[in-house]
């Protein structure tokens, strides 16, 4: 059987701006402005969609997935439980042993500086090395 080439359809990227688009609202605002600080975070991430829509960024392993609900915009850390959070950003999924998530409600701002540093510091924990500094670091 034929593998299907890679390059059939919109590429993870393309269905993400979709998505964006598609909501039209602040949902896809807070998702537009969580994908640049990603960017901005860790310059050179992947993207992924999986799980039939579910945004996914990956450096050396997965950071973190963006998901819309109706009344939240939810992103969870893989690895968000063996992360520092001294700016108390994660407020769901805090029972799990693994991920921790920061549900944003609409209207409600997020620690820019203090996010782009957790998914810094999600990319490290995914790519550790004996003083490795967090991509993006100048």
């Amino acid at each position: 059987m034929a593998e299907t080439p890679a390059a059939e359809g919109p590429s993870p990227s393309q269905r993400i701006d979709g998505r964006i688009e598609e909501l039209g609202d602040w949902r896809g605002e807070v998702l537009a402005r969580l994908r640049a600080l990603i960017r901005q975070a860790v310059p050179g991430v992947t993207e992924d969609w999986k799980w039939r829509g579910v945004p996914v960024w990956y450096w050396d392993g997965m950071i973190c997935t963006g998901e819309t609900y109706k009344a939240v915009v939810k992103v969870t850390f893989a690895k968000g439980a063996a992360l520092d959070d001294p700016q108390g950003l994660f407020n769901s999924s805090l029972e799990g042993n693994v991920r921790r998530a920061i549900d944003i409600h609409e209207g409600e701002a997020i620690d820019e500086e203090a996010f782009k540093a957790l998914v810094r510091a999600a990319a490290v924990l995914n790519r550790p090395r004996p003083g490795s500094s967090a991509p993006g670091d100048s």
